[in-house]
């Protein structure tokens, strides 16, 4: 679908977990025969073409086309799987792809890993023994520096903004591009839903943060067109300061209050 997925398993080559992460590679291109709306043969694009219905699908994608309908509920339309009008689920169907892999593995013994599906991530355990994960969140308006670094272990993190793919998510209610956020980056518990909600709080703009704190289980981070930032009160990650301050010293991470 257009993305690299990235796998880093800190448990050791034992061959169970060797197969698993074959296992877990075809799984994701299975995802992408089945969901890519850019395969002109994938079952999303012949549903969208109105060449198939979805009685004529598999259950797998039934349940995923549920999925959608769910998180459309959960985000009061913020999140839609319509959104230009053409079937398109790709602002789930990535995040639930990368959930799916990280869970084979982890079924085979994998409990150490990190799954990067174009820049949504799937953490499991700890990087190192007594060591979390920590994964920094590039900046959307300053190229080659971070916004955020989130800390955790059993953790989902999707992001979405403007700063790789230019302006590509749409306001569901006006059929417009959403300029409201540069980028927001959610967690939750799995990635499935984590990756939905990101889509859906970058699509609400403002008044994403105030959804976000209503949601059990999920927490963001948003930075501004203006530069400026946010987080819920929450959110695992510390927000980084600009390279430089004003002495020209270089600044330390920070903890800063919501605003």
């Amino acid at each position: 679908m257009g993305t690299v997925v990235s796998f880093d398993i800190r448990d050791g080559r034992a061959p169970a977990i060797e197969a698993a992460l074959s296992e877990a590679v075809s799984w994701l291109h299975h995802v992408d025969e089945v969901y890519s709306p850019y395969r002109p043969d994938s079952a999303v694009s012949r549903l969208a073409g109105h060449e198939i219905g979805p009685a004529d699908c598999s259950s797998e994608v039934r349940e995923v086309l549920d999925l959608c309908r769910d998180a459309v509920r959960t985000s009061g339309g913020w999140f839609s799987h319509l959104a230009t009008g053409v079937l398109d689920p790709s602002g789930l169907v990535k995040g639930w792809a990368v959930e799916g892999a990280s869970r084979i593995l982890y079924e085979a013994g994998a409990r150490n890993t990190c799954l990067n599906g174009g820049g949504d991530l799937r953490l499991r355990g700890e990087a190192a023994p007594g060591t979390p994960w920590r994964v920094g969140i590039a900046h959307p308006l300053r190229h080659g520096e971070l916004c955020t670094v989130v800390e955790g272990g059993d953790l989902a993190i999707a992001t979405s903004g403007t700063a790789q793919r230019g302006t590509h998510i749409v306001n569901p209610h006006l059929a417009v591009p959403a300029d409201g956020l540069a980028s927001v980056t959610v967690t939750g518990d799995g990635l499935t839903m984590t990756d939905a909600y990101a889509t859906a709080a970058f699509a609400k703009g403002e008044s994403a943060q105030d959804w976000l704190e209503s949601l059990d289980g999920y927490e963001g981070f948003a930075v501004l067109p203006d530069g400026g930032s946010w987080r819920t009160h929450g959110f695992p990650g510390e927000t980084v300061r600009p390279a430089h301050s004003a002495s020209g010293v270089p600044s330390p991470l920070s903890r800063r209050p919501p605003r």
